[in-house]
């Protein structure tokens, strides 16, 4: 017996003691440099948002530690969030607008009133979800289609109805959903080239749209019947002038891209 320690002579307890020590500062030096690196850097066996890479996880047989966290950092917002939500509620109403503003004719001021209601709570979730979607973070495919449809169902349901009960001129029903389908269309051509956003002026014109729309769904009389007319007037005009501002800045936009895309395609032969 010599009385040295199987560890210090070098047996198989010794070397994993020694090779647990080296991991172990490895461990500790690669913790500081990646501390001490600069923002972005990737440490070797790390990606750079702070996990594992997947190389290195799939070649030890287990699941990136990162990879749950980015998987959930990609994934779209549900469907079923308070946005969609509001913009169904208005979806649902529009059938129930018309059979309120139908019932009895069409003139009983007490369906007419309940009519309103309808279209009211439409309006101001029209005004909600959008602003809830981008605040929260909550925008969807859904919602980037079926807001827009909401918004056209609920205003061209109340502006048929009008004119089919002859309280409204049927050319202002056109010329309001010509502009609206219209401009809607436009955007879906240009957006190759890029979006074109809402001016004051547009959201002007919406909020003048919903007002004047609401008085003429309201069984007014005498003064109010004739501000209703004036506000309507203001209305058609903000609506024909607006839809003008957006196809100019759709040419515009629209010769911007392509001769962005001549010069690019010019550098790439060069």
């Amino acid at each position: 017996m010599t009385g040295v320690p199987a560890s210090a002579a070098g047996g198989p307890s010794g070397a994993q003691g020694a090779r647990g020590t080296a991991a172990a500062a490895d461990g500790v030096a690669s913790e500081v440099s990646g501390s001490a690196s600069a923002p972005g850097a990737v440490v070797p066996g790390r990606s750079a948002a702070g996990g594992e890479s997947a190389a290195d996880a799939t070649a030890e047989g287990r699941p990136a530690r990162g990879g749950k966290i980015t998987a959930a950092a990609v994934n779209q917002a549900s469907v079923w969030n308070v946005a969609n939500l509001l913009t169904m509620l208005r979806l649902v109403l529009v059938p129930g607008f018309v059979a309120l503003m139908l019932a009895d004719g069409g003139y009983d001021p007490a369906w007419r009133s309940l009519a309103w209601a309808a279209f009211a709570i439409a309006m101001i979730t029209d005004l909600f979800d959008g602003h809830l979607a981008r605040t929260y973070n909550l925008v969807t495919d859904f919602g980037k289609i079926a807001d827009p449809i909401a918004d056209k169902a609920i205003m061209g349901a109340a502006l048929i109805c009008l004119s089919s009960l002859g309280d409204l001129p049927w050319w202002v029903t056109i010329v309001i959903l010509g502009r609206e389908l219209g401009i809607t269309l436009m955007r879906f051509l240009v957006i190759r080239y890029g979006v074109i956003p809402a001016s004051r002026g547009g959201k002007l014109k919406t909020l003048t749209q919903g007002v004047a729309v609401g008085m003429y769904v309201l069984a007014l009389t005498g003064w109010l019947a004739t501000l209703r007319f004036w506000v309507m007037a203001a209305a058609v005009v903000l609506t024909v002038v607006t839809g003008l501002d957006y196809v100019r800045q759709a040419i515009v936009l629209r010769r911007q891209g392509i001769a962005e895309r001549a010069a690019a395609l010019e550098e790439t032969e060069a």
